[in-house]
């Protein structure tokens, strides 16, 4: 397995809490993982060299001796790489791939390129947890990413969810445990009966990067999809996310989706920020004269721990009665 930092350049930042996530991802899966030549740069150095990040995930792609690439770490502009990036290498070199956040931006290129990608836990993000990873993640990644079987109905999180910040330069902490708050069964926003359709979807500030670019997908790749939709730790304001997915409407894409899945959001202190991201969805369905569609909300596909992979392109169903969500089969 091989590590990239396509955005910020946390492992230099951070490279205890790097070498953590390093860790604990070959101990708990078996894997040798190893970094491409930019990995460790600093973030001013990859700040100021796109073309050397998308270098490395070029070489990851099209070395047969690597079986996947683990993103570090998310950031703000990976939509940078966009004229570096070789999608031929890519289409010709299927592997796994996976993070979340800044990361969207890659799986969209995965997704130009024909190629399923992994929306899942980043090294710094996920698989370095304060105290070790989380059990519900870890089942998450063993589903997608160990087994050839689909993955199935995803299970409730049981054991909680944390946004708690906490300082990644203080060594002593990365042994603790974070807080978890009490854990709920999704909510049903609006609709009935099942849905089913394929997964796109990822950050939503990183959505709205890259609309209107080479990356983003026709009508036709949006026809009949779940769209999965989260939101960062920067908790853009619910008025914000209703002029994005008016734009949304306005290039049709709402009106041909069959089910929307959004995340349990980190709320950042706001108070019901929640329900407020479900309010915008919900305005903007009736705007477009889609009140039936099925939205569930408050997976754990965001910006909290513990967290979901779900593989783009896969097959899902979203059952409102029971408020379930299954992956059927991969893309």
């Amino acid at each position: 397995m091989a590590t990239v930092s396509p955005s910020w350049g946390g492992p230099s930042a951070f490279p205890n809490r790097y070498e953590t996530g390093k860790r604990q991802l070959e101990e708990t899966f078996g894997v040798s993982v190893v970094e491409m030549p930019h990995t460790l740069a600093s973030p001013e150095f990859l700040s100021l060299h796109p073309e050397a990040r998308a270098d490395d995930i070029m070489r990851a792609f099209g070395d047969p001796s690597i079986s996947g690439i683990f993103a570090t770490i998310g950031g703000d502009d990976s939509i940078r790489l966009i004229p570096y990036l070789d999608l031929e290498i890519i289409r010709q070199n299927p592997k796994v791939f996976i993070g979340f956040s800044d990361t969207t931006a890659l799986h969209f290129a995965c997704l130009t390129a024909g190629v399923s990608s992994f929306y899942g836990p980043s090294i710094m993000a996920g698989f370095a947890e304060n105290g070790g990873i989380h059990r519900y993640t870890i089942d998450g990644v063993r589903r997608a990413l160990f087994s050839a079987d689909p993955i199935g109905q995803i299970p409730q999180n049981l054991d909680g969810w944390t946004a708690d910040r906490v300082d990644w330069a203080d060594l002593e902490l990365q042994h603790v445990p974070r807080v978890l708050q009490k854990a709920a069964l999704p909510t049903l926003v609006q609709g009935t009966g099942v849905a089913e359709g394929h997964l796109i979807g990822g950050c939503a500030e990183v959505l709205e990067m890259l609309k209107g670019t080479a990356w983003w997908p026709s009508l036709d790749m949006w026809r009949g999809a779940i769209l999965f939709y989260e939101t960062s730790e920067d908790a853009p304001s619910p008025q914000f996310i209703r002029y994005w997915l008016r734009n949304f409407a306005a290039q049709g894409i709402l009106q041909v989706l069959n089910g929307i899945l959004i995340a349990r959001p980190d709320p950042k202190g706001i108070s019901g920020y929640q329900e407020q991201v479900e309010g915008a969805f919900t305005d903007c369905l009736a705007e477009a004269g889609l009140p039936a569609v099925p939205v569930l909300s408050g997976l754990d596909f965001g910006h909290t721990q513990p967290m979901l992979t779900l593989p783009y392109g896969a097959r899902a169903r979203v059952d409102c009665t029971r408020l379930q969500v299954s992956i059927l089969g991969g893309a």
